[in-house]
């Protein structure tokens, strides 16, 4: 959630912000005012008349010892209780009606990002050149089935479209290139969570995600008397809710996290001809990163971040290029974000393969997650960040394609060899038997 003393406060201004996004804010900020003022007056209205309650009891013991009738007083009181139980049901309903406003808004984007779409996105670096061949180059669909990597027809038979299966040394690449992320972040002194794959809905409110986009997750059938769950869309979902209703110490912070899992979408895989294969699919692989950092640290977190990414797709030898997203194409929970995209040959462009992002204090405001100062005892929200690192669907099509040669093999990055045996070039030979 955002401050409500920033809706106050500049109402105008708030509206601006959320046009940015592509969002007009306006009938939701007013109603949120409407109700926030509505809430303080029953408030207030409920404290006075406990107060005149809380006064009348402590006058009763001396009315009976006088031998003063005190009949009266017991019906006012009486009365008195029954318009507080109706302010305070009035009061409830007013305050589940203003959570939800509140819940339903974005987050605010930082005020130097552009508005508008990916239209307005901005290409902050570039990192090599396009890769060139001198032959006619393969699509990554027909690498990964010719060198027996990818088996495309039995996922489908398996889960339906959307879907593969990782064979022979096509497993062993894709668990080299997730060994080799976990690796580089575990030297960077990040923590390795594993977190389960079945998530409560606390977890997606914390992450922003819930409640409007509750139906982009796998619910799962549940008993009448069992918590409903749902699959993870991204570890972060997780991660960002390990400290809900906590309060860490300054000291604690940062918090730096990363977690293997299983992704899964809801979306719906793409028909477009350059999107064949592995690049949209309702489940994939992905490292992810988290930060939990005091307010004054978050913007520093979010530049590691954006350049841990940067050295793990430098490291497999890429072209690519970093984009600063517009507001209007940063996710509905983010303040901003950073994209990493690669350049996948059959393409003919850009994909992302990493987003980094700053919540700032949104996701900890609406998980109750905090810190209190050493020196001062104050207790504050902190900052939260991720950042993939990385997802590896678009990832291996990028280093069949991009390693290619004329005669069908694939060259491995040398940073994965390690982890294959000492394996530098994949060949037809070597393709397992379907």
């Amino acid at each position: 959630m955002i401050d409500i003393r920033k809706i106050k406060e500049d109402p105008q201004k708030v509206i601006e912000l959320f046009a940015r996004k592509e969002k007009d804010a306006s009938e939701e900020v007013a109603k949120i005012l409407e109700l926030d003022e509505l809430r303080r007056t029953l408030i207030q209205k409920t404290e006075s008349m406990k107060s005149e309650q809380n006064k009348v009891s402590k006058q009763i013991p001396a009315m009976k010892k006088a031998g003063e009738d005190v009949a009266p007083v017991f019906a006012k009181m009486k009365e008195l209780a029954n318009e507080i139980k109706n302010i305070e049901a009035e009061l409830e309903k007013v305050e589940i009606e203003y959570r939800n406003y509140m819940l339903s808004l974005p987050n605010l984007p930082d005020e130097d990002l552009l508005g508008g779409g990916k239209e307005n996105n901005q290409e902050i670096r570039l990192f090599g050149e396009p890769h060139k061949f001198d032959f006619e180059p393969k699509n990554h669909v027909d690498l990964c089935t010719d060198l027996g990597l990818i088996d495309y027809p039995r996922g489908t038979k398996l889960s339906g479209s959307g879907f593969w299966i990782y064979r022979g040394w096509g497993a062993r690449l894709e668990w080299a290139l997730l060994n080799y992320f976990v690796d580089t972040h575990i030297a960077d002194g990040y923590e390795l969570v594993l977190v389960p794959h079945m998530l409560s809905y606390e977890c997606g409110l914390t992450a922003g995600q819930f409640p409007k986009f509750a139906e982009d997750v796998y619910w799962l059938e549940t008993a009448e008397d069992e918590r409903r769950r749902f699959m993870l869309p991204t570890a972060e979902t997780a991660l960002v809710a390990l400290h809900r209703d906590e309060i860490l110490t300054e000291a604690d912070l940062p918090r730096k996290y990363i977690s293997y899992t299983p992704c899964f979408r809801r979306e719906a895989g793409s028909y477009r001809a350059d999107e064949r294969g592995m690049v949209r699919g309702h489940q994939f692989n992905k490292v992810e990163m988290v930060q939990f950092t005091k307010p004054e640290d978050s913007d520093a977190a979010f530049e590691e971040l954006v350049k841990k990414a940067e050295n793990l797709v430098s490291g497999l030898g890429f072209h690519f290029r970093t984009v600063k997203l517009a507001a209007g194409d940063c996710s509905a929970s983010m303040a901003r974000t950073y994209d990493i995209e690669i350049h996948i040959p059959s393409m003919n462009g850009y994909k992302e393969v990493s987003s980094v992002s700053n919540a700032r204090d949104y996701q900890a405001r609406r998980g109750n997650m905090r810190f209190r100062r050493d020196d001062t005892g104050k207790i504050e929200l902190m900052h939260t960040l991720n950042g993939s690192g990385l997802a590896t669907s678009r990832i291996l099509p990028a280093v069949v394609e991009q390693n290619q040669r004329a005669d069908g093999s694939i060259v491995v990055p040398e940073v994965l060899r390690k982890y294959l045996g000492g394996v530098e070039i994949i060949t037809k030979e070597m393709k397992s038997k379907f």
